[in-house]
């Protein structure tokens, strides 16, 4: 990536994104900045994208064939920005080592991939999390079973019981965990950690709005948890200080164990209980689809910062141009 960026026009940098997922608000951002913008789009998708005047380029690809575009997106001086689409689509494999300057940390792709990596990452930090189970026959409760990689739910379920969950699992073929299903409310707290201003920002809640768990009709469908939407969230105030210490010491595991260390947008995703512990069950080490409820409008936690209210599109946007007014592009793309 150094040897990339030696190379690129610094007065003329470009950013790009997969066009799904956070793609609106982030090449909104980066337009806002004065950044050209790119979106790299499904054949099926592309007219969607062309209707937005802040989106200055459509590159049409199919993504089995996603490295066809890198050589383009060089010349265009393109900084990369990753989300959870982009992922599912080009596979974690391919997203490492893709020979584009990325935004933020790209190895925590691979720890996003692997449920049990997850985990070790939270449990490093020192985050409260669900007990996880490696035998269905030690179950003592309601469980929930999540499959690998960024589906956004999809193919999840909860087992009651034991003979539940070992009858359920004998038609599962993917790898997955086991997890206690704790009881409480959702939700997903947005952070942002900034290289050039040296801090962990909250930037944004929300809650996720999912198919027939929230939209069932009870006693006639099986609950699953298909991501369809977000809601956006202000927290009780008392709970700030830990999340706060949860994003803090979430960027300081990543430090130890995932160099070079946080960059940028994360999520954390949580259950609050009755008793106001927080117990963390996922991690997104990149930007998160629940920050577009912000978007246009800004996180009200965002102006503790700056004053104002901005989304994480802007967010990453002013990184980038902080790092490129102090010669340290090099310190936010890996």
């Amino acid at each position: 990536m150094e040897s990339i960026i030696r190379n690129y026009d610094l007065d003329r940098v470009s950013v790009a994104t997969v066009a799904s997922h956070t793609a609106l608000q982030i090449l909104r951002g980066a337009s806002r900045l004065g950044f050209y913008t790119i979106a790299v789009a499904k054949p099926s998708t592309a007219w969607f994208y062309k209707r937005f005047s802040f989106i200055n380029e459509v590159l049409e690809v199919d993504f089995s064939d996603f490295e066809s575009v890198i050589d383009y997106l060089i010349e265009r001086n393109t900084v990369f920005i990753p989300h959870g689409s982009y992922v599912e689509y080009v596979g974690w494999r391919r997203a490492i080592s893709m020979p584009i300057p990325t935004f933020g940390n790209r190895y925590l792709i691979r720890w996003e991939a692997d449920q049990r990596l997850k985990m070790k990452l939270l449990g490093h930090a020192g985050i409260s999390i669900p007990k996880s189970f490696d035998d269905p026959s030690m179950v003592d409760g309601p469980v929930i079973v999540k499959l690998y990689g960024a589906k956004g739910g999809k193919g999840y379920f909860i087992a009651r019981d034991k003979d539940e969950l070992i009858r359920r699992l004998s038609s599962i073929k993917e790898d997955f965990i086991i997890q206690e299903y704790v009881i409480g409310v959702p939700a997903y707290y947005h952070y942002f950690t900034s290289r050039m201003r040296d801090r962990v920002e909250i930037m944004g809640m929300d809650i996720r709005y999912e198919s027939n768990v929230d939209g069932r009709v009870f006693g006639f469908e099986e609950p699953t948890f298909v991501v369809v939407g977000n809601l956006p969230m202000v927290l009780r105030e008392s709970l700030l200080p830990t999340v706060q210490r949860y994003g803090e010491d979430f960027v300081k595991a990543v430090h130890e164990l995932v160099p070079p260390g946080m960059i940028g947008p994360f999520s954390l995703e949580s259950i609050i209980r009755d008793d106001m512990s927080i117990v963390v069950f996922e991690f997104s080490g990149r930007i998160v689809a629940g920050t577009n409820v912000y978007m246009g409008v800004g996180s009200p936690y965002s102006t503790l910062y700056f004053d104002k209210p901005i989304d994480m599109g802007e967010r990453i946007a002013i990184e980038i141009k902080d790092a490129l007014g102090r010669g340290r592009l090099m310190d936010i793309v890996t």
